[in-house]
């Protein structure tokens, strides 16, 4: 312990000037001088080790300061005073006393008080902390470790010599044993002969010896062979068979891995590098480090990995694989960074190839014998498939080791973490794919689009629509969906996100522009109108026109006049996929705003607070496991949860992830039934309440600290329960005398682009015109009141009586109020942007017709009775935004007459429409998107209309909702829903022409046409529910995947038949025509963007008895040869497809991809992953990937081609007379042309 510091005064004030900013402890505190024994009240800051006192709180230059280290605070008693009942004392006897002991000589302690029982331990706790007394007593404890560590040693020294001596004593004995065994042996070689002469003597001994001998070898033998032949055929030894040659593949495939990634690096990185430093860089070192990536550091990783396994071998069979990878598993981490990455260097490394001189280099290294004649992309491709295939090789070998076995459980801990790995790149590479999917358009866009550079935009799909162009009223008319210049000038390639809506024209480089006006929406301040009303007239000759296939989304920008972009559909179902998208997205962020005003205007708590202090949402726990990735909402995506745990994010009513609805409803079938999901809507559809965890109901009724407790427990209002039957609306009583006005100002952002509107405004009962007034009023008066929202009229024979009776329910006033505010802001067809004229002269009001809302018909809009509407009517407010009004209105500010149980109330009725709001927009996905569940399901789908027609019943639903059922309600009860498809049956009927046409008398362009037809209305037909549970790869595949195997067996005939034309001919001319005919078919296939029928082409002129015909491809020219190298390059399996799917990933719908591609990659994911963990949780991670597929998949299919069938070509494709199979094929090969003698 040092005695003296050095003292710094310039150093001492500036630590001052800290303990009096940033102090431990600060405040005044009575010190009692050691001289005069008086209390002195002085001002103490407490920082780090040291203690400053101060004259007082506003001195800058410190009295004194202590050194704590090494010092105790201990509590003191009171000092006792000279007369005990003096006040003064008494207060004393209060005060709390405590003294600081130092450590060093000859310092005196230092005597403390202060007023607070608490203070005075808040004081002793920081100088105990301060005086780093613990960091002493465990230096004290370490250094009597180290000393007795030292006398250890010192003993283990002694010991050591000891020991030393006594094996130099036994050297010395074990030289005197030798010895005497050399003695020994001499003396029994001087008896050896004696003994050799008796044996001799005896031959009978010698036979017996020999007789015993062989037969206890023999014994020995036989029972040594039993016990191995029973091993030999004992399971244990079976599984450790296939145990040991897993290990062995394992070690093949990883001298194969190692070998890929050497060629990777030596021939193309290294030499690649040396090449960007040249005088003329084909590539600059950039874009090598962003092709190859640490590919180099894995070929480093693995040639360690590598060398261990071969260590293990060599002690066979003795095969222990634990201990390495527990030494691989901490470095796998380096693949997260190349897996990432993968799909962005692939991009450079194809933005390199456009440079010739690249290209050709490129080339060359491929030429390279080590390369196998692989290209470039395939090795880049091997890393992304590695840990993968360590999940599988430990899952088998996991299959094969006994549960005693001594790595059992290091192989499950391996992998578990190697799992684990895999699920983090997975959602890092599907936020990274998002991410350049957005950036991809953006590319695409001549002009650039800024709004893309977000990156909680999320895409949401992609095709071409037909944009009507805007025409006056009445002269719609002139427009024909046939006509070509609206399909040619109308064209537009659209995009949807989760924010934004793009609308795009196609110039004829392939580049996209936006549109100069409308080329950008947003879709917060869009409303979608799915079906125009049947008695507009303009819209029923729209429709009539269209036939339906068109919807209107109208557009009220805060800067702009508003406008309205009527988009037509190629298909009905292609309409209902469109606008169940858009009207998604519009309703998540309209429910979102909605839910902000609740939660932040009503209760003082955000949105983003509520869900941040709801831990459900982001900590794991026994029954959910969430990923690092964010949703769209902000949210972490799920990665393992019970079925309960997701029906309560599908119904939790502050969020909704397009992407979490779309995977639930594409995978739910996996682990749960319909009948369950139903069930949990049509509950939180009864008990809204139930929606909201209890920690957010805390929050969200956190109104006033002292009700609080009071609502909650009001369990049985009668607002929780939907079965409330609410009174008939009640007209508040006309009064003259002045009443404060309530101005309702929307500043949530989900009308940001509204202004405020003031509702103040004379009273309507005192107009002598007033539509609500069936009699003439008394003269109005100049004072102002509330403008009256309610339902009906406010009548002058109302008697005060009845208010007063009114006034004594606040709540059920307070409610029938809220409703009656609801319906009048949907209903009145007032500006939003103006506000009511306050004057004392009388209010005209000759326009009471409904909003014109999105999803409210006419004929079920709601009309006050006594209400005349008229053709004129029109209104610029959106039933959300109407609705939104409303609310806020009802929960704005502290009104006269407006408590905490109006409030409650207002909360209450918000989230039944919310709640409402979310069953119909999940039952509308449903239906709209996942029919085929309903049209195999009766008793669900005659669930679903009870629930719907429940809805219908509910006094308090609002207009949008209204119609939002009956669309609903209208899609579900309609028998043909995709009545304008063509499908097989369809075309098979039509073929009753006796004659069929000949390949000869048809064009390629016919052929290509209708096997784009056929291939498209084939592979349309695939439900979505084949593609769950690699049902195609099961014994019972045609059961269970009856579209899948007939797509199969449709690719099959087409190649075949593709083949049999071929070979019908005899002479080569004929031969090599076809050939060239075929390829041109598979050429304008291709422009057509249909893969499936360009890979079935490629597919039939690659089979043995084609490819080998030489003479016959002797006779075609460069340009085909060129053209089919092309195309076969596009669709090879290459690295996983890799450039049919980039081809994919740029062009428009509609358009036949391969199936074969999406099956591989559904296989993969099957077995790669399970679909439960061990502890039962949902692997939902798995589910997404699942659901990310089948809606690629989807979006192909909803998009029909505009191809007109024709029989004849319709009938040759479909002859199967015309095909010749596999091996009549060969043997018409082998005669046109016969193998050459060898």
């Amino acid at each position: 312990m040092q005695k003296s510091v050095r003292y710094n005064e310039a150093h001492a004030l500036h630590l001052a000037a800290l303990a009096r900013k940033e102090g431990t402890k600060r405040g005044y505190l009575s010190k009692k001088t050691a001289e005069t024994s008086r209390w002195h009240e002085r001002w103490f800051a407490l920082y780090q080790n040291l203690l400053f006192h101060f004259e007082s709180e506003q001195s800058a230059r410190p009295a004194g300061v202590y050194l704590l280290e090494g010092c105790t605070c201990e509590r003191a008693p009171a000092p006792k005073g000279g007369s005990a009942g003096s006040a003064k004392d008494a207060a004393l006897d209060k005060q709390t006393y405590f003294t600081v002991l130092f450590g060093h000589e000859g310092q005196k302690p230092l005597e403390l008080r202060c007023e607070e029982e608490v203070d005075g331990d808040e004081w002793v706790e920081a100088i105990h902390q301060a005086s780093y007394s613990d960091i002493l007593i465990e230096r004290e404890v370490l250094m009597q470790k180290y000393i007795h560590l030292v006398q250890i040693v010192e003993t283990e020294k002694i010991s050591a010599n000891q020991l030393r001596h006594q094996l130099e004593d036994q050297d010395t004995e074990i030289e005197r044993l030798k010895s005497e065994i050399v003695a020994l042996n001499k003396t029994k070689e001087r008896m050896r002969p004696y003994q050799s002469n008796q044996e001799e003597d005896d031959p009978d001994i010698k036979k017996i010896k020999k007789v015993q001998s062989f037969m206890r070898g023999w014994l020995c033998r036989r029972k040594w062979k039993t016990i191995v032949q029973d091993y030999i055929c004992s399971p244990h030894a079976e599984s450790m068979r296939k145990r040991n040659q897993i290990v062995f593949n394992m070690v093949e495939a990883e001298s194969e891995y190692v070998h890929q990634l050497y060629i990777l690096v030596n021939c193309f990185l290294r030499p690649l590098r040396m090449a960007a430093s040249s005088k003329k860089p084909p590539i600059s070192h950039d874009d090598v480090s962003s092709i190859f990536l640490n590919s180099e550091t894995i070929m480093f990783l693995h040639e360690i990995f590598h060398q261990g396994l071969k260590a293990r071998i060599t002690n066979w069979p003795t095969l222990i694989l634990a201990d390495l990878f527990d030494i691989l598993l901490p470095m796998l981490n380096i693949y997260q960074e190349f897996v990432r990455n993968h799909q962005y260097s692939l991009q450079v490394l194809a933005n390199c190839k456009q440079n010739r001189d690249f290209d050709k280099l490129l080339k060359q290294y491929e030429a390279n014998p080590a390369c196998e004649g692989r290209m470039l992309e395939t090795f880049l491709t091997y890393p992304m498939f590695q840990i993968p295939r360590y999940i599988i090789t430990l899952h088998e070998l996991l299959a094969h080791t006994p549960h005693e076995h001594v790595e059992r459980k290091s192989l499950e801990f391996a992998k578990s973490k190697l799992e684990e790995l895999s699920r983090v790149m997975h959602d890092e590479v599907s936020e990274t794919e998002n991410i350049r999917k957005n950036l991809a358009i953006e590319r695409m866009i001549v002009e650039g689009c800024d709004m893309l550079l977000d990156t909680s935009q999320t895409f949401i799909r992609q095709g071409t629509l037909i944009q009507v162009p805007s025409v006056e009223r009445g002269k719609l008319s002139k427009v024909r969906l046939g006509s070509l210049s609206l399909k040619k000038e109308g064209e537009r390639q659209c995009f949807l996100f989760t924010k934004h809506f793009l609308i795009c024209t196609r110039s004829s480089g392939g580049k996209l522009h936006l549109l100069k006006a409308g080329g950008v929406l947003s879709l917060i301040e869009c409303t979608l109108i799915e079906e125009t009303d049947m008695n507009d007239d303009d819209s029923k000759g729209s429709g009539q026109m269209f036939g339906h296939l068109d919807f209107k989304i109208v557009v009220e920008s805060p800067d702009a006049p508003s406008f309205t972009v009527v988009l037509l559909a190629p298909s009905r179902q292609e309409k209902a996929a469109w606008t169940s998208d858009i009207s998604q997205c519009i309703d998540n962020i309209r429910c979102n705003g909605l839910m902000t005003i609740v939660f932040e205007e009503n209760s003082k708590v955000t949105v983003p607070h509520m869900i941040k202090s709801d831990t459900r949402l982001h900590r794991d726990d026994v029954d959910i496991c969430f990923s690092k990735t964010l949703n769209s909402c902000k949210v972490p995506q799920i990665r393992y949860a019970t079925v309960e745990r997701l029906l309560e994010r599908l119904t939790d009513l502050r969020f909704l992830s397009i992407d979490f609805l779309n995977t639930f409803l594409h995978t739910y079938r996996i682990f749960t039934t319909a009948a369950i999901v139903l069930e949990k809507l049509s509950d939180i559809y009864k008990r809204p309440l139930s929606s909201i965890p209890v920690r957010s109901l805390e929050l969200f009724f956190a109104t006033n600290q002292n009700n609080r407790g009071e609502h909650l427990a009001d369990v049985k209002s009668p607002h929780l329960c939907r079965k409330f039957s609410s009174p008939p609306p009640l007209s508040l009583s006309r009064t003259s005398s002045p009443v404060r006005t309530r101005k309702l100002s929307l500043s949530s952002p989900l009308n940001s682009r509204i202004g405020a509107l003031d509702l103040s405004t004379s009273s309507l009962a005192s107009s002598p015109t007033s539509t609500y007034s069936p009699a003439t009023s008394p003269p109005p008066t100049s004072s102002k009141v509330p403008l009256d929202l309610s339902k009906g009229p406010s009548s002058p024979e109302q008697s005060p009586g009845f208010a007063e009776e009114n006034s004594e329910n606040p709540r059920i006033e307070l409610c029938n109020k809220l409703r009656r505010s609801i319906r009048r802001a949907v209903l009145e067809s007032v500006s939003v942007d103006r506000t009511i004229p306050e004057s004392a002269s009388t209010v005209d009001t000759p326009e009471l017709s409904p909003c014109r809302s999105p999803s409210t018909p006419r004929h079920l809009r709601y009309r006050p009775p006594g209400v005349q509407t008229t053709d004129n009517s029109h209104c610029s407010v959106s039933p959300a935004s109407a609705f939104a009004i409303a609310t806020a209105a009802a929960g704005h500010g502290s009104p006269p007459g407006f408590n905490n149980t109006e409030r409650i109330c207002d909360k209450e009725f918000i989230i039944r429409r919310a709640a409402t709001n979310r069953v119909l927009n999940v039952l509308r996905h449903w239906v709209s998107k996942h029919s085929q569940d309903f049209e195999l399901n009766n008793e669900l789908k005659m669930n679903v209309l009870n629930l719907l027609e429940e809805v219908l019943r509910d006094p308090d639903l609002l207009p949008q909702e209204r119609k939002a059922t009956a669309n609903i309600l209208r899609a579900l009860s309609q028998e043909d829903q995709d009545d304008t498809h063509l499908k097989m049956e369809d075309i098979l009927q039509m073929l009753e022409s006796p004659k069929p046409e000949c390949f000869e008398t048809l064009s390629a362009m016919e052929l290509a046409e209708q096997i784009t037809l056929l291939d498209h209305i084939v592979f349309r037909s695939i439900p979505y529910e084949e593609f769950l549970g690699q049902g195609w790869m099961k014994l019972d595949k045609n059961e269970r995947t009856p579209y899948i195997m007939k797509t199969s067996q449709h690719f099959n005939d087409m190649s075949n038949l593709v083949a049999s034309q071929i070979m019908n001919y005899t002479d080569v001319s004929s031969r090599a025509n076809a050939i060239e005919k075929w390829v041109a078919v598979a050429d304008i296939c291709r422009c057509l963007h249909n893969y499936n029928g360009v890979l079935e082409i490629t597919s039939a002129l690659n089979r043995s008895a084609i490819y080998r015909l030489k003479k016959t491809w002797a006779k075609i020219s460069k340009q085909t040869k060129a053209l089919m190298d092309k195309l076969q390059k596009t669709v090879s399996s290459e690295g996983r497809f890799k450039n049919l799917r980039e081809t994919l990933k740029n062009c428009n719908p509609p358009s036949v991809p391969y199936l074969g591609m999406y099956l591989t990659d559904l296989a993969f994911i099957e077995e790669g992953t399970p679909n439960f963990t061990e502890e039962g949780l949902v692997n939902f991670s798995k589910m997404r990937m699942i659901s990310h597929i089948i809606r690629e998949i989807r979006q192909f299919q909803q998009t029909s081609y505009r191809i007109e069938p024709q029989q004849k070509v319709t009938q040759y494709l479909l002859d199967k007379s015309l095909i010749i199979d596999e091996d009549t094929l060969y043997e018409l090969s082998l005669k046109i042309e016969p193998r050459l003698p060898a």
